[in-house]
Formats: C-alpha cells, structure tokens, sequence
C-alpha cells in the first residue's frame, strides 16, 4: 500500500441505491478499496433528491455500512455524482480577437475565452454548470487540441455547455451538508462512470458510454478524444420493474426479484414453457408468471430507451458505424441478459460491458467490479486527478489505512489475483497510458453555489 496518498470518497446518490467508497492508489496507480457501503434509496427520483431527509437517511446508512467494513476510515469529504433528466447540454462556438498579436498565446486567455461561455443564453431556473472546451482554432489552423504557445489574431472554439435545474442541485448539496459532509466537487455522472470503464484506446476510437441507473440513463459520447454530446434520459432500471409490477400484476419487490433472476432483454431467447410461480398473497391462490411474457415487458422498455440513444446518435452525426469503439454499456441495468444483443440490433453499433476494473487494484471481493459501481469508482478518479494535477487543495499528512480483509477474496484467490495482477501491470506497460481523462473539463461545478448555501435552511 502507498500511504503517501489521500483517501478519496465518492458518494453515489441514485434512484435504487447510495454508494459510498473509499479508495486509495497504490504504487502501481490501481484503486484499492479501503471502504464500501450501500443502502437503499428513498427519497430519490429519476436521479432527482426530493425528499431531504430520507435522502440523509440513506446516506448516512451507506456512510456507517462504509464505517462498518472499515472502522479505521475518517470521512469528511466527498466527490458527489449529479444526474437527473433536468441535466441538459448544447453546443456554443466563441471567439475572441487577442489585443497583443506579437505574442504566444496564454492560458489566461483561454480561461476568459471559457469564461465568456457562462454568459449564454439559457431557460430561466437553468444554470450553467460546466463549460467543455472542444476543438480550438487559430485564425485559420483548426482542430487544435491545445492552443497555448501558438501565435494568431483571432482564437476560437466550440464548447460543449452542460445546464440543470439550480433547485435540484441546491437540494443535493443540502442533503450532503446536514449528514455531515463536505461536497470536494460534483461531478456529471455520466463522465465520471465514463472514467471508470473507459481506456485511451476508447477515446480515440470514438465510443458511447450508456449508464443505465435505477432512475435514469446517462449518455456521454466521444469521438476523435473530445467529448461530443452528453444526455440524460429519463428511464432507467425501476422503470422496467414498475412496468413488471403493473403488467403482471404482482408486488414491485416480486417484479425487481424477477427482472434480476429470470429476465432476458430478447423475447424471442426467453423460453415460451417456461413459467414462474408467485406465492399468492394472504391465502390468494399462487400465480403462474410466463417467462416469455415477463421478457416482451422488459425489451419493450429496453427498446425505448435504445431508441432515445439511437436518437441522440443521429443529433451529433454519429450514428452508422462512426464510433469504431461502439456502445459500452455500464451500471445496474446493464446486467440483464441479451441487452447486448439487443443494444446491436437497434443502434447498429457493437456493443460491450464495461466494468470498472480497468482501474481497480486485483484481490477485490467481485461485489466491487460490478458495472453498479462504475459512477462511484469514476468519482474517486475524479477526485485522484484533482490532487494529481493540484486543482484542489488535499490535506498534508495521510492516516495509514489498510484494505480491510471483508474487501479482499480468499486467501487461494488473492494469491492467484495477485499474480494476474503482475501479469496486468506488465499489459499496462505497454499498452498506451490513459492521459489525464478529466484533465479537459473544467471543475468548479459547485463553487457556483456556495454563496447560496450561505443561506441554509
């Protein structure tokens, strides 16, 4: 372990679930889990905080199940996911004429170039959360990745404008701040599981990350390395089980277990004998529940949501096989059986799962690399690059904590992971390195309201 690191938390405030982790990077720069709790959201919907006080509730659960697999952890800050369908993006192109055309243009510039963004144009209610530089050009020279030393007149880009609801952000915030946390930063979801399943390779290729959540599903498209369209659709995982609950008529914590244990994402792969036996309720005679019937609920939801990525595809001109890295398709939704086949049929684009192990160290309990968690690995890589590259101030000194022996497999296991691990390092060696992911997009989502939260209820 390299105690010379800080403790990072993510903190994953979703529909179905809150997840907090702590991690830390060892010397080889892998994630070791130091800390893990979950526990059942209540008080949010479509990735929207509603009801504070459940939501402090089920976070201050997942914080002491966190406590509880670790005792030797101290949480005080954490990086927090923001989603929800009232996240929205669009496209802007800004330009400035340089007064000192004699010489090497400055990051100062480029800062004010990004700072004029924040005046556009958005829906009253609506506030700029971030502002993504794309591509740079320099007079005429486009296509610059990075304009700073280059010499011209005129420096332009186009920028990728990320916009949500003040309200719903403002209620996050509170929900963090009355169980006793401090929000380091929020970060879009869809970036950071992003982060999480994504190598350099992937960026360069061209690939769409899909998140499909309890409440909503996240959409982040690359293409060329730069960040191209983000989107929140609002359907996710619970939609397909309320539609089970209300279909086949029987309890939603019946219609969850069953979408889980016997759901498929393609009817025709579901077997049309076979049948499932609900007991019936207070003495009501058992139900018979057809395989089949309980698969067309859940591709016709599935299909829709496809449909809504196929969409937003053609908005940015990526559909028809531009995105040589195709669909990745991550969190809790995305273990259903034959989403992959059925993602293919309809976007046309191969597809695959991503698992945050890309970035986890090896001996971990399997729990951990699960695509559920890729939002909340992706926040504590947010949070490493944020120390690495000195955007955020982090304490001196760092507490020596080990991986706990409830977060490591078994003893054969760990053996054997920790030879593969070695085998991996070696892979990583050679493979090309990701450069700094979160390097591109400027933080400071939260700095926008702290003088609201001055005013605290």
């Amino acid at each position: 372990m390299n105690h010379e690191q800080p403790i990072i938390v993510g903190l994953d405030i979703g529909t179905t679930k809150i997840a907090a982790i702590a991690g830390r990077k060892n010397e080889y720069g892998k994630l070791e889990i130091l800390g893990f709790g979950r526990a059942n959201s209540n008080g949010v919907k479509h990735g929207q905080v509603l009801n504070i006080d459940e939501t402090i509730k089920a976070i201050q659960m997942a914080l002491d199940n966190c406590y509880s697999s670790n005792p030797n952890l101290e949480i005080g800050e954490v990086y927090v996911g923001i989603a929800g369908h009232h996240i929205k993006s669009l496209q802007t192109r800004g330009d400035i004429v340089r007064q000192n055309t004699d010489e090497e243009i400055t990051r100062r510039e480029i800062d004010q170039l990004i700072a004029d963004q924040y005046k556009t144009y958005i829906p009253a209610g609506d506030q700029i959360i971030d502002v993504i530089p794309q591509e740079f050009t320099v007079d005429n020279f486009q296509n610059i990745p990075n304009p700073i030393g280059y010499g011209g007149v005129k420096v332009g880009a186009n920028f990728h404008i990320i916009t949500g609801d003040k309200n719903a952000i403002r209620n996050i915030n509170r929900a963090v701040e009355k169980s006793n946390l401090h929000t380091k930063d929020l970060v879009l979801q869809p970036l950071a599981s992003a982060a999480a399943v994504m190598g350099q390779e992937d960026l360069e290729a061209g690939v769409a990350i899909v998140d499909i959540g309890g409440g909503t599903t996240d959409l982040a498209v690359f293409y060329e390395g730069i960040l191209k369209h983000t989107a929140v659709i609002p359907f996710g995982g619970e939609n397909i089980t309320n539609d089970i609950k209300t279909g086949l008529g029987v309890l939603k914590t019946q219609a969850e277990q069953m979408k889980v244990q016997f759901g498929s994402a393609l009817s025709n792969e579901a077997k049309a004998n076979a049948y499932i036996t609900i007991p019936g309720l207070r003495g009501m005679p058992a139900k018979e529940i057809s395989v089949k019937n309980l698969a067309n609920i859940i591709q016709a939801r599935m299909s829709e949501i496809m449909d809504f990525v196929s969409y937003h595809l053609k908005q940015v001109g990526l559909d028809n096989r531009a995105l040589n890295g195709g669909i990745v398709l991550t969190g809790g939704g995305s273990q259903l059986r034959h989403l992959i086949q059925l993602t293919e049929y309809i976007t046309g684009l191969n597809a695959r799962i991503g698992f945050p192990t890309e970035h986890l160290a090896g001996g971990h309990i399997e729990e951990l690399a699960k695509p559920t968690y890729s939002t909340c690995i992706g926040l504590i890589l947010k949070g490493y690059s944020d120390y690495e590259h000195n955007r955020k101030e982090f304490e001196r000194e760092f507490k020596r904590v080990d991986v706990p022996e409830n977060l490591r497999k078994m003893e054969a296991q760990q053996e054997e992971a920790l030879s593969q691990e070695m085998l991996q390092q070696e892979r990583v060696r050679n493979r090309k390195g990701m450069k700094d992911f979160w390097g591109k997009f400027k933080d400071g989502i939260i700095d926008l309201f702290k003088e609201e939260e001055d005013h605290k209820l």
